[in-house]
């Protein structure tokens, strides 16, 4: 998946919210790993705060 780190996390948190998906169902819908998900999701969190 392309684009910029910050627009993927937004992306994969609202399907993770929006779904109720888990990380590895998160990872198969976007055809990423698992590991790239938490990485972007986490990075995020913890660059702004949230």
């Amino acid at each position: 998946m392309k684009g910029l780190p910050e627009d993927r996390a937004i992306s994969f948190a609202e399907y993770i919210i929006e779904t109720g998906a888990t990380v590895r169902e998160t990872a198969k819908e976007f055809h990423i790993s698992k590991s790239t998900v938490h990485m972007e999701v986490t990075k995020q969190n913890v660059l702004y705060g949230q």
